[in-house]
């Protein structure tokens, strides 16, 4: 005959009642196929990276064995300066790394106000084109934070900008632009809002309506100036941030053949729509082009488990930027090989092509 037992547990060793949100970190119990990717498939080219272009040789070397461990190819850096610094960091990265390294050149604000500044800034591209840019970049405070010497607003679209976008065009070198937020930092930090964790732990990050113009403001801002140079290539930073409504990403780009894009730390959108993701890399397959942003070698690894395998349920490499998981892309090899190098080799000049395949 059996006696029943009766154990009495506390509570406490089944729950952290004092556990924040934060800490919360669940461990799937999903059992299912795994194939984990440290290594890209094809070389590779990185189109949105940040360095510091003058960095002793040291880390310089690190950065590059760390390169070759991943089959990145080629990193493009969209810190650099211009003038002097422009000119030191071209000289530092190719000096000892002639092709392993991309240097873009960023745009001198100093006295915008200046009747003779538009000319001004065109010609000290120029000057940094000849310097050894190969493009050049647009940081985010352009459009949001840049105010004028009577604290207005620069608007993305602001004319004192065309001669230099028009620089572009004629020397034949893209322009990566950072414009805007994700939509959800314009939001309320409400309960409806999907990305309050990062918002929370990172509360630099929102951009409330007394400080900032609305997002819809800002990217209109932004595909008016593409409109307006259709011969200049620009390459929208982080899908536009659009990796939430690819429908209209889609639409953009239709209406914008000048515009192309990239996947910069925007790969928890597409991770989490596989399907629709992959049909729609597919339709536009040469106008997208992988970028990271910020260096960490282990986080490349999601990406290529994203875009390379058919894999179910894993991480994303940043709890706070998203809280659900990630799905594999299975992208076909043609399309890979347009995505890690093949579209970064027709738009960013000076690239040199031999150690990627045909």
């Amino acid at each position: 005959m059996f006696k029943t037992l009766l154990f009495v547990v506390p509570w406490a060793a089944f729950a952290q009642t004092s556990m924040s949100i934060e800490e919360y970190k669940p461990k799937s119990t999903l059992v299912v196929p795994r194939h984990p990717v440290t290594r890209a498939k094809y070389p590779f080219i990185d189109v949105h990276n940040h360095q510091n272009s003058q960095m002793p040789v040291e880390q310089m070397d690190k950065l590059v064995k760390d390169m070759d461990s991943i089959n990145l190819q080629v990193m493009v850096n969209l810190s650099g300066g211009y003038g002097d610094r422009l000119e030191k960091g071209v000289a530092n990265l190719k000096g000892r790394y002639k092709n392993r390294f991309v240097v873009f050149a960023n745009i001198d604000f100093t006295n915008l106000d200046d009747p003779g500044y538009s000319k001004r800034a065109a010609a000290q591209l120029e000057r940094d084109v000849h310097n050894g840019a190969q493009g050049l970049k647009i940081f985010k405070n352009f459009g949001m934070d840049l105010k004028d010497t009577k604290g207005q607003r620069v608007h993305v679209d602001d004319a004192r900008f065309d001669d230099v976008f028009e620089t572009c065009a004629r020397l034949k070198i893209p322009v990566l632009i950072h414009t805007a937020e994700p939509w959800s930092f314009f939001q309320p930090m409400d309960q409806y809002n999907e990305r309050w964790l990062e918002l929370k732990t990172h509360a630099g990050r929102a951009r409330p309506s007394e400080k900032y113009p609305p997002w819809e403001t800002l990217m209109d801002e932004q595909h008016s100036l593409f409109a307006r140079h259709p011969n200049t290539i620009f390459i929208n930073a982080h899908l536009g941030w659009l990796g939430g409504n690819l429908a209209e990403l889609g639409r953009l780009m239709d209406r914008l053949p000048n515009m192309n894009t990239e996947i910069g730390a925007v790969l928890y959108d597409l991770g989490r729509q596989p399907r629709f993701a992959r049909e729609w890399l597919i339709k536009y397959q040469d106008r997208v082009m992988f970028g990271k942003d910020a260096w960490n070698r282990d986080e490349y690894f999601t990406y290529f488990r994203v875009l390379e395998t058919p894999d179910e349920y894993f991480d994303y490499y940043r709890k706070y930027h998203a809280f659900w998981q990630m799905y594999g892309l299975d992208l076909p090899d043609e399309v890979l090989k347009k995505l890690y190098y093949k579209n970064a080799l027709r738009l960013v000049p000076g690239i040199d092509p031999t150690p990627f395949p045909k």
